[in-house]
């Protein structure tokens, strides 16, 4: 009597070699898809945020909002520790920053308006006029 001879021939590795090829073409843009739509989450909710805070500093001041460029949010820790990251995927890099004017300018971080003769005045948006994954300009949130 002859061993039998166990494993794979050749063509059967080199199929399954194509197969995981073409699952990993699928998968890996699709994972970079999903890294960008949790970072576009995190700047939502870093928005959603900071928003909340300006209306306890709101409050709290008897209707004022911050003149400054909103470092009176972190004094002390009361409305927040720190300036969150807005991020941006592929546009600008993670910042904290914060631009003090009554418009845009492409620049990343965030824009408050502080001007207290603007009708817009204590308005946080999010610094970048690109579009997000779903086509919303950023600055429209």
């Amino acid at each position: 009597m002859t061993k039998g001879r166990k494993g794979f021939t050749l063509i059967e590795l080199m199929i399954v070699v194509a197969i995981i090829g073409i699952l990993a073409a699928i998968a890996i843009p699709k994972f970079a898809q999903l890294v960008r739509k949790s970072n576009e989450g995190a700047s939502k909710g870093n928005l959603g945020a900071v928003r909340s805070a300006l209306s306890i500093y709101y409050g709290d001041n008897e209707g004022l909002y911050p003149t400054d460029d909103m470092t009176s949010l972190t004094t002390n820790g009361k409305y927040l520790t720190a300036i969150p990251m807005a991020k941006t995927p592929t546009y600008h890099p993670d910042s904290a920053t914060v631009v003090t004017q009554t418009s845009s300018n492409d620049a990343g971080g965030w824009t408050y308006n502080n001007t207290t003769t603007d009708a817009n005045f204590g308005t946080v948006w999010v610094n970048c006029t690109h579009t997000d994954t779903k086509g919303n300009v950023w600055t429209s949130y």
